[in-house]
């Protein structure tokens, strides 16, 4: 068990909390058919999610062999073997299929366009230089579209534009972790290292970084925003996105954590204090904003 734990990866389901934003935003948070909506949704995604971890650790067995990390995926050192790897990956399908069917026909196109994006990643976009954290960015835009479709609520474009910036800045991290990782022979263990270079990703990460921090600053005071919540109050929440975001970049230059988000965000206190104080926040504004409304 503890091996099939390790290769499917539940604590990157962390990553599925995306599904959750529609939700907050929606303001639906105390309606009891809307969090089961977006939990069976997250659950969807969560299982998808792992499929294609051992569709991509299938693919690439002999490249992890040779990483100093990745050698020790039980599939890489032979602890599960590939046809248990395919039938394993081939149930959570079904069961992700079956859970996408029950919330719905919008649903289940928004979560099968995800496995198929990222099972093209798995094969070949993930050796495009740049065309591989765009593609990780949008399953993340994939992820708040299905949250929005399964409990039947329009998207705002701000979000997703928020979304897609931050799952991209986060994806820049990593590459940026791994060139660290492994110098000069990045280009060795995964194709599209080869194409990157330090100074040319802490450009990229930098532009996104401010893209990110702009376009979070016009959805708080956005007409449709205002609208939803009653005030500009969500204003006071740009701080808070802007430490985190900062907090990420000094944990990427000065610690081992920035290339893993998840274990980040559950083992650095002060960046899942940030996070907590940011929904505490945002959830407070709209309470009183609906409210004086």
């Amino acid at each position: 068990m503890k091996k099939w734990l390790k290769e499917l990866r539940p604590e990157q389901w962390l990553k599925n909390g995306f599904v959750f934003a529609p939700l907050i935003f929606s303001q639906r948070w105390a309606d009891s058919r809307s969090i089961g909506l977006t939990v069976a949704a997250a659950v969807a995604f969560s299982l998808a999610a792992s499929m294609t971890y051992l569709i991509n650790d299938l693919v690439d067995r002999e490249e992890d062999r040779r990483h100093p990390a990745k050698c020790r995926r039980p599939i890489a050192a032979g602890l599960i073997s590939p046809l248990k790897a395919v039938v394993v990956a081939g149930g959570l399908l079904s069961v992700a299929l079956t859970i996408g069917v029950s919330l719905g026909a919008h649903f289940l196109i928004v979560l099968g366009s995800y496995i198929l994006l990222t099972l093209l990643y798995s094969l070949a976009l993930k050796r495009a230089v740049f065309v591989d954290v765009l593609v990780v960015a949008a399953g993340f835009v994939l992820r708040v579209v299905g949250g929005a479709a399964a409990i039947d609520v329009a998207v705002s474009r701000w979000i997703l534009l928020c979304a897609f910036l931050l799952a991209l800045y986060l994806a820049l991290g990593k590459r940026r972790s791994e060139l660290v990782l492994l110098g000069e022979s990045a280009g060795e263990h995964r194709v599209v290292l080869g194409h990157y270079t330090l100074p040319l990703v802490d450009q990229a990460i930098a532009v996104v970084l401010g893209a990110t921090t702009v376009s979070y600053a016009l959805y708080t005071v956005a007409a449709d925003t205002v609208a939803k919540v009653g005030s500009e109050g969500l204003m006071i929440t740009l701080p808070l996105v802007l430490y985190g975001l900062l907090r990420y970049l000094y944990l990427l230059h000065q610690h081992e954590l920035g290339g893993n988000p998840t274990r980040a965000l559950l083992v650095d206190r002060p960046l899942l204090v940030c996070v907590f104080l940011w929904l505490a926040s945002a959830a407070i504004v709209m309470v009183f904003g609906r409210g004086g409304g």
